[in-house]
């Protein structure tokens, strides 16, 4: 039961260390997971760039499929919710409240599914045909389960949207060490940049050539 003296403040400063948290967690998943989960892949594909292109691809797809996952649970939350609901805090506010508190009723395996399902049509990747995606579900699990808790903080986190071809910016990505670093152009993105409100607040990592 929460205390009756719950105020916007509060809520801002726990908001703000569970952003802290979040954020630290994405740059932990970056520098050591994705580096696991590289060197799994490298048993399987000789070709560095098809297994930094399926990672990225695994980060991109787990957020976007959190976010589905967080929209209609959100609305499940708020139909139970709206019955009931006097105050003194807002209905959204109250919503809020309840998923960040019941953050394990959250299906990430049905995501995890979601995920592997949009990589298998995916033409960007491949895989040999005496291997599958499913290798990769720890990472996707992480992934989908940071980007879930990201989408209950105000104002929520979300990956960048990165194309093969698109200017390298250097507000938004590091270039990997195999780069050309005198090339203008992205070849392909190695991990996303993660934004609020449209701002980087973690740079992301894309290897440039020409």
């Amino acid at each position: 039961v929460r205390p009756k003296s719950w105020s916007p403040g509060r809520a801002r400063h726990i908001n703000a260390s569970r952003r802290a948290c979040l954020v630290a967690r994405f740059g932990f998943i970056y520098a050591q997971e994705r580096f696991d989960a590289e060197t799994l892949l490298r048993t399987y594909i000789s070709d560095m760039e098809m297994v930094q292109r399926i990672i990225y691809t695994a980060a991109v797809e787990s957020f976007y499929a959190a976010k589905m996952a967080y929209w209609k649970f959100k609305i499940h939350v708020k139909e139970a919710l709206s019955l009931g609901h006097s105050g003194p805090e807002s209905l959204e506010d109250a919503v809020l409240d309840y998923i960040v508190c019941h953050k394990d009723e959250y299906d990430v395996y049905a995501s995890v599914k979601e995920v592997i399902r949009s990589m298998n049509i995916n033409p960007k990747i491949s895989f040999p045909p005496e291997i599958d995606f499913i290798v990769l579900s720890t990472l996707i699990q992480e992934l989908c389960c940071l980007a879930f808790s990201m989408q209950t903080l105000v104002p929520p986190l979300d990956v960048a949207f990165g194309i093969d071809g698109e200017l390298f910016n250097e507000s938004k990505y590091y270039r990997s060490p195999d780069s050309d670093f005198t090339a203008a152009f992205v070849a392909y993105h190695v991990w996303p940049a993660l934004v609020e409100d449209g701002v980087v607040i973690v740079k992301g990592e894309v290897v440039t050539k020409r």
